[in-house]
């Protein structure tokens, strides 16, 4: 079994930076592609950014390309979010995940494994 805990989430002001952190634990961590999606009130669940095993290869969504930016520590078994510029569109749930396949897809439906989420709030 795999855990996945976040961490890092808040309150900030528009154009400010928060940095979110997902430890994993149970199974090996290495292998894993990993992933960030988000949700706000309301709405569906949208991918944010991805990140493939090795570090080599990740993917954005156009609404933070630029702004935010996706790295793992295999090493600490942990990945990152840093999020600059946040706007108040940014506001939501985030959430960690990973799956075991190779590719850092976009859907949520490849995921196998979810954390139970960190709010970020961005006030105008």
């Amino acid at each position: 079994q795999v855990q996945l805990v976040e961490s890092g989430g808040g309150l900030v002001q528009t154009g400010g930076s928060l940095q979110l952190s997902c430890a994993v634990s149970g199974r090996t961590f290495s292998y894993f592609t990993m992933g960030w999606f988000r949700q706000a009130p309301g709405k569906e669940r949208d991918f944010v950014a991805a990140i493939n095993w090795s570090g080599t290869s990740t993917n954005y969504a156009d609404s933070v390309k630029g702004r935010f930016t996706i790295s793992r520590d295999i090493a600490n078994h942990t990945k990152y979010l840093q999020m600059n510029s946040l706007k108040p569109e940014d506001t939501a749930v985030y959430y960690c995940a990973a799956r075991r396949g190779v590719e850092p897809v976009t859907t949520a439906r490849s995921y196998d494994y979810w954390g139970q989420g960190t709010q970020v709030t961005v006030s105008s």
